[in-house]
């Protein structure tokens, strides 16, 4: 039996209309997935991937164990080597997850009396490795920089200061002003750690994210990417100098005391990674079409007079906010009923009357189904 105090707490979700249900999969146009570019589904990089493993000699199903003791197979040298050198760092540590990279990075880096400032919007994975550390912690208003340097001019401290925030949010698709986050690190000889999840596969020359776009590489302690989203593997990395990831082998927790993944994860990590640093014509054109569609889909948005509803985004993320749990689930229903998958996002996942159609942006998706989906918006608002 459930303990009653659970009981409980799931019977206020039902109330709230906020109760979370695995949902199935389904053959509507998709304006959910955060596959970018089409690459969880590319047939050649499941063939290529296949044939990676057997260039190197390996027929093996799962790791065996974590990578300090039977599962750092050898492909893991040859991937992080790899994507270090696409994204232009130092050194590469791949974790099983983007939320074990954060939750690995977050409680064991920032030590006692050290102070972490993070955006308010900072992912969840960010603020559970956070709680998790022995750090002071303070949030600043959502991509508010005159507010982070109000907070950080009140902390006098000796110890290390570290300042947190995502390149593209993931629920609202939108971006902080780098190149000044940058110069505020700087100024006050703090630590920047950017969260790229969702700007790898989307900005930057052949997809290597904002920060490498922006060239400021040299000036953030740390970068966390995933293979989950735009190049439709599975996984991620801290990319780092090489201190920090002897540091985090050692200190780690969710890195340490976790089963490696499997070789043909890295497999495909680095067949995904070879299709974008080759260039080759059909890639090229994936990112192009992306850009384009972003671009295409915001013309649409204001052609139909929609830009009060929508969250203002460059990204592959837009989201149309719609206040109420109840209300932002049927308008969603309403658009699957009509053939498009776009989800609702509800709150407590984000803040109540901020919730929203989360709509992802695709190299697949045609204009047609793009202006089709947002005239069908316009109708249900």
């Amino acid at each position: 039996m459930l303990p009653e105090k659970l009981k409980n707490k799931l019977e206020k979700r039902q109330q709230e209309n906020a109760f979370r249900q695995l949902g199935k999969s389904n053959h509507l146009i998709d304006f959910s997935s955060n596959d970018y570019l089409g690459f969880s589904k590319a047939k050649d990089i499941f063939d290529k991937a296949s044939k990676v493993l057997a260039e190197q000699n390996s027929i093996q199903n799962g790791a065996t164990g974590s990578r300090l003791l039977s599962g750092n197979h050898k492909l893991y040298q040859i991937v992080e080597q790899q994507i270090s050198g696409f994204h232009n760092s130092e050194t590469a540590l791949i974790f099983n997850s983007g939320y074990d990279a954060n939750l690995g990075f977050f409680s064991c880096v920032p030590q006692r009396n050290d102070v972490v400032f993070y955006d308010e919007y900072c992912h969840a994975s960010i603020r559970d490795g956070i709680t998790m550390s022995l750090a002071k912690a303070f949030k600043f208003k959502h991509n508010d920089l005159t507010h982070l340097e109000e907070i950080l001019k009140q902390v006098q401290n000796e110890n290390d200061i570290y300042i947190v925030t995502e390149s593209v949010f993931s629920m609202d698709g939108d971006s902080p002003d780098l190149t000044e986050l940058s110069r505020i690190t700087i100024k006050h000889n703090a630590n920047l750690i950017i969260d790229e999840a969702h700007a790898v596969g989307v900005f930057g020359e052949n997809g290597n994210g904002l920060i490498s776009h922006l060239q400021l590489e040299d000036s953030v302690f740390a970068r966390i990417i995933t293979f989950g989203k735009a190049l439709g593997a599975h996984g991620a990395a801290i990319l780092c100098s090489k201190d920090l990831k002897n540091y985090l082998i050692n200190f780690s927790r969710p890195f340490i005391y976790t089963t490696a993944l499997p070789p043909h994860s890295l497999a495909t990590i680095k067949t995904s990674y070879d299709e974008l640093v080759n260039q080759n014509d059909n890639i090229t054109a994936h990112i192009k079409t992306l850009q384009s569609n972003i671009t295409f889909f915001n013309s649409e948005i204001e052609r139909l007079r929609l830009q009060e509803l929508f969250i203002e985004s460059h990204s592959a993320i837009h989201c149309s906010v719609i206040s109420g749990n109840e209300n932002v689930k049927r308008i969603a229903q309403e658009l699957q009923n009509h053939g498009f998958d776009v989800k609702a996002i509800l709150s407590p996942t984000v803040a109540k009357g901020k919730e929203r159609l989360r709509l992802c942006l695709h190299s697949y998706n045609s204009s047609e189904e793009m202006t089709k989906v947002l005239e069908l918006l316009a109708t249900f608002v």
